[in-house]
């Protein structure tokens, strides 16, 4: 079986190649930079660069693939998805397993962008297997300037609940998804083992690094304006800001048990998490 992995180089991509290469399985890999999916991967992959919004390297990548895992993120997404859906399919590719969001389920602005995506590739009529995480755990280490700088970390979402997940759970289930034909046609809807506030998250943060955190609640203006200065557009901005919204009206709370029904294990819990990336959240001279 011949894989390509797109995002090869990203947080989850570059875990479902490891996974796959501990499988004595050697995966293509479809990435913009070269050499730091060398640095990442030595000699033990395939290496194709290119871009998904270019046809011919994608087409080139794809020859003679059976499996193509695909990462799109932005507000890009559906064109990506149903550009590489269409080539996949013109190349005899046997299925398509899509890195989406349980955020389609709401349909929300972020989730609405994957579920086009995920339209996109029905209509190309290629097998296909949708990987749908909630929250990645990882995207909170944009706490870190806040905590390191103020001990503080703000957001709009009061008291609602979110189930983050790991990000190595979810390239465990996008393996398995990948390697596993009876996932075919499906949607794997998954979720960390606990719904917290990120009040909560804070605290768990606060205890990994020995320091005391706060956490403050902001209105979705300020929110939006804080997010602003860092967002690629304001569609972005909107999208994240519809989220967070989503969150603290209880809309995103739902744990699904779908990662140990997949791996036959319990997911990994935010305490986990939080103590893996404790130096993340401290200053150089406290780092242990």
């Amino acid at each position: 079986m011949n894989y390509l992995i797109t995002g090869a180089t990203g947080e989850v991509g570059s875990r479902v190649v490891k996974h796959l290469l501990g499988r004595n399985i050697r995966p293509r890999v479809f990435v913009r930079n070269e050499d730091k999916a060398r640095s990442l991967f030595g000699e033990r992959v395939d290496v194709f660069a290119g871009d998904l919004t270019e046809p011919a390297s994608m087409r080139q990548a794809l020859s003679g693939v059976e499996t193509i895992y695909l990462v799109n993120v932005g507000p890009e997404i559906t064109q990506r998805d149903e550009m590489a859906a269409v080539l996949a399919k013109q190349a005899g590719v046997k299925r398509l397993v899509k890195l989406s969001s349980l955020d389609v389920e709401q349909g929300l602005a972020i989730g609405a962008w994957h579920e086009k995506g995920e339209a996109a590739i029905r209509a190309a009529g290629i097998p296909f297997t949708f990987v749908r995480p909630t929250g990645f755990m990882s995207n909170l280490l944009a706490w870190a300037r806040s905590i390191k700088a103020e001990g503080l970390v703000r957001s709009s979402t009061a008291n609602g609940r979110r189930p983050f997940i790991h990000t190595e759970d979810i390239a465990a289930v996008s393996v398995e998804a990948l390697v596993n034909e009876n996932y075919a046609g499906h949607s794997l809807p998954i979720t960390g083992p606990d719904s917290l506030t990120l009040g909560e998250a804070t605290a768990t943060i606060s205890e990994a690094i020995g320091r005391p955190l706060t956490f403050q609640a902001i209105s979705d203006e300020e929110a939006r304006e804080r997010y602003s200065r860092i967002s690629g557009s304001p569609e972005e901005t909107e999208a994240h800001v519809a989220l967070w919204r989503a969150i603290r009206e209880g809309r995103l709370a739902k744990v699904t048990d779908d990662v140990e029904r997949i791996l036959g294990r319990k997911p990994r819990t935010f305490r986990q998490w939080a103590a893996e990336n404790a130096n993340s959240f401290l200053s150089e001279g406290d780092q242990s």
